[in-house]
């Protein structure tokens, strides 16, 4: 057996153990239902600051990202920018959920938002939404688990061999303990997931002689039209320029993009789906088990814009660019442009698959940093998969089993039946991933944009009182069906029937999620206005009440509110929408580094200054504008368990 794989299975078992722990000792403090479902309210800072990143930023992150800056080049690293954008999100709902859910006593975001709306087909949306969400992204992040283990083991462990047995340690941890659980390892995840890809990062850079070779090769790719897209409208390499705002094209699978798919406006819409993580009803529920806000702030800013943003825009980009110039790119190496013919040309067929070989550059040298790479890829898989296995299976519970079948069911019966919700999560996507795959691949795709139609619902909630219930409720359905209809998924489902979508998948360069908000958004407000009743709105005024006397802004700051409106907006527009186009140019022409004012290519130097201004505008939301700060006036909770409350009424 080679020494690499000696290694992995030491360090894995070191891990297993490691998890094993946190969920048995979790399993013995859980007493009672929120307990489990929301580790009894009382997370700590540092605790909800790791955890929380680490669940933000999964094994795709890890593993894909790197990827598909290889395939699509720096027009797609805009994606990195959600390092910035999935926080964002955060700032605009989690704090005042908080204060709902310490108020209330919600568990889940069903409850939450059935008990604001006064119905229960918003509560069934939501667990869709999370079952939607959950199921096909947790099948991915095993499947690449599996994946993994069988290239860097040779082949001795196949996939699904490696992705059940790897599952199963997941599901006893996260079934045993709940959400501590899941929080106490995810913080040694978060660890282990920056560092991996730092290390990656730094053999990507060695391997290519350092950054000012590295930055020579770009100029030499930069000068040429090699590459999977050719050259933009403009006459740029298109792995170092965006192809300009929109494309009015048939989506992908009836017309090919010219020069790529990364437009402005599919970046744009891009970083919508991501936000869905953040809006995503799993987060809900990590708000509401925070004992205050105050780790809201320092996880969106420092621990995720700021430091994951500067791993993903350096260290990831050295990945993912870097192997064009390391053999990866056999048009580049026919060129006569790589630096070192050392990564195999395959990747160019499954790009996903760039970071374990990176991990085999070493494997003569330093095995055992083999086997702890292998397990960093493997924890930032986890740590996402876990986190919904475990809110998914709380909503299970609590918004299907409790509301309907047993509403006066005991804190052990409620503790049953979330177990069997992570069980059953999980089985059904190992079984999707194993027998499935491409069923796996066609629901993955829907998983983020899904979780992004929740933003109508928590804007009613947290911000606008005039949204109804019938607003939300259609609004949502009709921007499910939407983001269904704009995938690889409708498209399927339509085929089935003979019916051939004229628009494809992502039309006008436009992300499900984008097509998915509009018609969502639009639903909402046309109903919302149609549908205006003062006895419901006086309900729904309650809760804005006491979110005004709470979080309100204090006099001296409200002058502070249009500035934050235009920073937002500007950056939004020139940062990751259709006014990136500038960065293309704007530090030097792409095809002459001589013209290159920071020695590096102009788009990538963009993107590094909007991310440095991203994190300050997100300083000026969460901390001076007190989105994500600790309410001056306490909250007090008027129940424990609205659940409990409600049975008791």
């Amino acid at each position: 057996m080679a020494p690499k794989v000696v290694w992995l299975f030491v360090f894995v078992a070191l891990y297993w153990a490691y998890c094993i722990f946190w969920g048995i000792k979790s399993a013995q403090t859980a007493k009672t239902a929120s307990d489990y479902f929301l580790a009894g309210r009382r997370l700590s800072m540092w605790v909800f600051v790791l955890a929380a990143t680490a669940t933000s930023f999964s094994g795709w992150t890890f593993m894909g990202h790197p990827g598909l800056v290889y395939r699509d080049g720096f027009q797609y690293a805009y994606a990195s920018f959600y390092a910035i954008t999935i926080p964002f999100t955060g700032v605009m709902f989690l704090k005042r959920q908080w204060m709902l859910g310490k108020r209330f006593g919600y568990v889940t975001p069903g409850e939450m938002l059935s008990d604001y709306f006064q119905g229960d087909a918003i509560r069934i949306l939501t667990v869709m939404v999370a079952l939607l969400f959950s199921i096909p992204y947790l099948g991915v992040q095993l499947g690449a688990s599996g994946f993994l283990f069988n290239v860097l083991t040779d082949g001795l462990i196949s996939v699904n061999l490696g992705m059940w047995v790897l599952s199963a340690v997941v599901l006893i941890y996260v079934a045993s303990g709940g959400l501590r659980a899941v929080a106490y390892v995810d913080t040694l995840q978060c660890i282990l997931l920056g560092l991996g890809i730092i290390i990656t990062g730094f053999i990507a850079l060695d391997m290519a002689g350092g950054w000012t070779s590295l930055n020579e090769g770009f100029a030499g790719m930069a000068a040429s039209d090699v590459g999977k897209w050719g050259v933009t409208p403009d006459g740029h390499n298109a792995y170092f320029a965006i192809p300009g705002v929109i494309q009015f094209t048939a989506g992908l699978g009836k017309e090919t993009p010219v020069g790529g798919l990364w437009t402005g406006i599919m970046v744009l819409t891009y970083m919508f789906a991501l936000m869905g993580i953040h809006s995503a009803p799993a987060f809900s529920m990590w708000a509401f088990g925070n004992k205050d806000p105050k780790p809201f702030a320092p996880q969106q800013v420092w621990a995720s814009s700021c430091a994951i943003g500067f791993i993903l825009f350096f260290f990831t980009a050295f990945q993912g660019m870097g192997a064009h110039l390391l053999g990866a790119n056999p048009a580049v190496t026919d060129a006569g442009l790589a630096i070192v013919n050392a990564l195999p040309d395959s990747i160019a067929k499954k790009p996903d698959s760039l970071v374990p070989y990176y991990f085999n550059q070493i494997a003569e040298t330093t095995p055992w940093l083999v086997g702890l790479l292998a397990v960093c890829a493997l924890a930032a898989m986890q740590s996402t998969g876990a986190a919904y296995m475990s809110t998914a299976g709380g909503m299970l519970t609590r918004d299907l089993y409790k509301r309907y079948l047993n509403p006066t069911a005991s804190h052990d019966t409620q503790k049953l039946f979330g177990r069997l919700g992570v069980a059953f999560i999980v089985l059904s996507a190992l079984l999707v991933a194993t027998f499935s795959r491409d069923a796996l691949v066609l629901l993955g795709g829907l998983a983020v944009a899904f979780g992004f139609q929740m933003w109508p619902s928590l804007m009613a909630v947290c911000w606008f009182p005039w949204i109804t219930r019938q607003g939300a409720t259609l609004g949502l359905a009709a921007g499910l069906i939407a983001v269904i209809f704009t995938e690889k998924f409708g498209a399927s489902i339509a085929g089935t029937v003979g019916i051939d979508l004229p628009w494809g998948r992502w039309p006008w360069t436009i992300h499900s999620a984008g097509w998915g908000i509009l018609f969502n958004m639009g639903t909402c407000l046309i109903v919302s206005a149609m549908t205006q009743s003062d006895s419901d709105r006086q309900h729904r005024e309650t809760y804005h009440n006491f979110l005004r006397e709470h979080a309100s802004l204090p006099e001296s700051k409200r002058g502070l509110i249009p500035i934050a409106w235009g920073i937002t907006l500007a950056w939004l527009f020139f940062g990751v929408g259709p006014g990136a186009v500038i960065g293309n140019t704007i530090f030097g022409t792409p095809n002459d580094a001589t013209t290159w004012v920071f020695g590096m290519p102009s788009i990538w130097a963009w993107q590094v200054l909007f991310w440095i201004l991203g994190v300050g505008m997100m300083w000026f939301l969460a901390y001076k504008m007190e989105m994500s700060t600790v309410p001056q006036k306490e909250v007090e909770a008027l129940t424990e368990d609205i659940g409990d409350a409600v049975a008791q009424r």
